[in-house]
């Protein structure tokens, strides 16, 4: 008797070039010629959340004196030692914008801080130098450019939570943001303008002469 030889039957090798077609697909590979795929395997997004609860609130003693606008562009490359880009690494091209407030805290200001004279007409007024706020990355104006990734960080964002996430560029991105607040005298903008402001404040009040310094008071 011959031995028969079992054929695979029609539908199991259907099922296998779906199950490759399907794995390609999710490697990160886009082939062109499948238009709308992403609408095929997207996904919605619905706000559930709750309503926001009000945990504190904090009295502000500080004068926002001056505000500056930055943008930096980050080029952040991330390579494995001993894989080639194309298999493992990222690089991203981000532009981030944001915003540095330069203010002063009046709160400092304690009764020896103010010398008026008798009949009310010169002040003095001695307050802390300027201080920087946090930089505040501006979502509406900062995007990434582009994003290269090798194979397996593809591979990887099939099961993340958030594949596309930028935490890493936009920390980079506040970083530059806040050095540069530092080098651009906006501090000294800001007890510029505090000085004007007080200045404007006393006068229309009867004082006539007005002066303000800033700075630790000597012991």
């Amino acid at each position: 008797m011959g031995t028969s030889v079992r054929r695979t039957p029609g539908w199991a090798k259907a099922v296998a070039a779906l199950v490759l077609v399907l794995a390609v697909l999710f490697a990160g590979i886009r082939l062109a010629v499948l238009p709308g795929i992403k609408d095929l395997f997207g996904t919605e997004t619905h706000d559930r959340s709750g309503p926001a609860l009000l945990r504190s609130i904090q009295d502000m003693s500080r004068y926002d004196a001056a505000s500056g606008n930055f943008q930096v562009v980050v080029d952040l490359d991330k390579d494995a030692k001993f894989l080639p880009d194309a298999i493992r690494g990222t690089r991203t091209l981000y532009v981030g914008a944001g915003t540095v407030d330069a203010y002063v805290d009046l709160g400092q200001v304690g009764e020896k801080d103010v010398t008026v004279n008798g009949d009310r007409t010169s002040a003095t007024i001695r307050l802390p130098h300027a201080a920087l706020g946090r930089p505040a990355l501006d979502p509406d104006h900062s995007y990434a450019v582009s994003k290269q990734r090798g194979l397996l960080d593809r591979l990887g964002d099939l099961f993340s939570d958030n594949p596309n996430s930028e935490q890493a560029v936009q920390k980079v991105a506040v970083r530059h943001i806040g050095g540069a607040a530092r080098s651009s005298g906006l501090t000294a903008r800001a007890e510029s303008n505090t000085t004007a402001m007080l200045q404007g404040l006393l006068r229309s009040l009867g004082f006539k002469e007005v002066h303000v310094t800033y700075g630790t008071r000597a012991a």
